[in-house]
């Protein structure tokens, strides 16, 4: 399967004026009017990890890790009901979308404060005549409650007129996946039994009981016949005639089931061209993550035998987008994260110079850039902390990160990473500013938000990944989330990247952060 980047120049100019990738005004700095996104707001609560609550609500995450997560088993029990109320053998969906279509993909959505929201005015407008939507992992956020669903799920997309299909994260398992089985396969409850013997057992956070007479009422905002959708499982193929989708469950720790692994296997022995949507990606961060199947093999094995087709991975879990395009043979498969759908943003900032699967540096593209990215961190805590020295301009932060990872600045900036002045700027930057030269107090900076690495190789990187993002929630402008619309037309399926800023200018004109497109065609060989 060939697959190629669109270049720049065939991108609409409207597009490419607004990108990140062109001016800081694309990135959503200085936002001279915040969007109509808070009007559709139920309430101004804000979410936050810094509850103690909501970290006690979440602890099946710790004690998974501890102890072993019980997903496995659970999500066996939630088959084997769903098995006997009569779905399809195979969890396959048949949506008839004709010769030409498209659909969107966003992961990570749930958090239902602004930054959820802020992607709403972009999704439907780029959304307007797609067949469907896939939620790629967390549709809830903390536990996946039912209870929740209400202004985390049915009101923000309630003017979204086709189907939201989703693949559960491992949010949604921290209610036994309770809630997602309600809503999006309107399954009863299981039997409670108690998660293990032990520690597990007696700390294990229970399903939380449905207000049954609530969900119904939530229900009635995506009630129109064109928005119903039902999935016969957690994990599903969605038939799309000349393109499959193929959605699996990793749980909470990003692994399958043995039962689940034999189920891929199958469907994916259809020749057909596919897409695997999964609740945890295979390659992000530089890193390589190739989900193990009980009983042995991984889903990246099924995904790059060629008999089987696969053209595309596409996982959530972690806030923002990347992409690892990486040859096997003679071909290439498009590794996407999307979890830039409404959560908290992590950074992008602490992602090394890329070179995981073969992939080349130049080749890798994130949202946010990894300058904005740490310019936003250090306004972040340059407030918080009260230290003035901390905050980098965005022309520092992606001369700062060029500079640290070898590549060129993905957008003009007043100067060279070395502080030589441009000689002439050809993509609208401002000529006139003062050059970024590279100081002692920046570099400093860097270190501390983790853009650089710290004496005695202290992994200060990973812990602002896995930690300190998901403590600096913010709700104001830029916010940096995304979302895909895919879109078949012939024998091409092309991928695109939007953002959502929470900026007016950009709800009106969501940038196109970036393109690609794929060879649906036989594969010659």
């Amino acid at each position: 399967m060939a697959d190629v980047d669109v270049d720049a120049d065939s991108r609409t100019s409207r597009s490419a004026r607004q990108s990140s990738r062109v001016s800081e005004m694309g990135a959503g700095w200085n936002c001279q009017r915040i969007g109509a996104f808070q009007s559709l707001r139920p309430n101004r609560t804000t979410f936050t990890w810094l509850r103690p609550g909501t970290l006690w609500r979440s602890r099946n995450e710790i004690l998974s890790q501890l102890f072993g997560d019980p997903s496995g088993e659970v999500r066996q029990r939630w088959v084997e009901a769903q098995r006997a109320r009569g779905v399809d053998p195979d969890f396959r969906i048949v949506q008839d979308v004709g010769e030409d279509f498209s659909f969107l993909v966003l992961g990570d959505t749930g958090e239902g404060d602004a930054s959820q929201y802020a992607v709403v005015p972009g999704l439907l407008k780029e959304g307007a005549g797609t067949a469907f939507a896939v939620i790629a992992s967390d549709v809830i956020y903390p536990t996946g409650s039912g209870n929740e669903y209400r202004d985390k799920f049915f009101r923000p997309y309630k003017d979204y007129r086709a189907p939201i299909y989703a693949v559960p994260g491992n949010h949604d398992w921290y209610d036994g996946l309770g809630g997602f089985m309600r809503v999006f396969c309107d399954a009863p409850p299981l039997p409670e039994r108690r998660q293990g013997s032990g520690l597990r057992g007696l700390l294990w956070k229970k399903p939380e009981k449905i207000d049954e007479a609530a969900l119904a009422e939530a229900r009635e905002m995506r009630s129109a016949p064109e928005q119903r959708a039902a999935l016969p499982a957690p994990y599903w193929v969605l038939d799309l005639g000349r393109l499959l989708l193929v959605g699996i469950d990793t749980g909470i720790r990003g692994d399958i089931d043995r039962e689940q692994g034999e189920w891929l296997r199958r469907v994916s022995a259809d020749p057909r061209p596919k897409i695997l949507i999964t609740g945890k990606p295979i390659y992000v961060r530089n890193e390589y993550h190739p989900c193990e199947i009980q009983g042995g093999g991984t889903v990246d094995e099924i995904v790059r035998d060629p008999a089987h087709n696969y053209v595309a991975a596409i996982g959530g879990d972690v806030h923002n987008y990347q992409r690892f395009p990486v040859r096997v043979g003679d071909r290439v498969i498009q590794y996407v994260v999307s979890g830039g759908g409404g959560a908290f943003m992590h950074a992008t900032h602490t992602i090394p110079r890329v070179d995981v699967g073969g992939v080349h540096e130049d080749d890798f593209k994130c949202y946010p850039l990894r300058g904005d990215s740490l310019s936003f961190y250090s306004l972040l805590y340059s407030r918080r902390l009260r230290m003035r020295w901390l905050y980098l301009t965005p022309d520092e932060g992606l001369a700062l990160m060029s500079l640290q990872v070898g590549n060129v600045p993905p957008r003009s900036i007043a100067a060279a990473p070395d502080g030589t002045p441009p000689a002439g700027d050809a993509t609208g930057g401002d000529i006139g500013a003062a050059p970024v030269r590279i100081t002692a107090r920046m570099r400093w900076a860097a270190r501390i938000l983790g853009g650089w690495p710290m004496p005695f190789h202290l992994p200060v990187g990973r812990v602002f990944h896995r930690w300190i993002s998901e403590l600096s929630d913010w709700d104001t402008p830029p916010f940096f989330k995304s979302f895909l619309h895919l879109s078949v037309s012939g024998d091409v399926l092309r991928i695109r990247c939007l953002a959502a800023t929470g900026c007016l200018a950009q709800e009106i004109d969501p940038p196109l952060e970036d393109e690609f497109e794929i060879s649906l065609a036989a594969n010659p060989s």
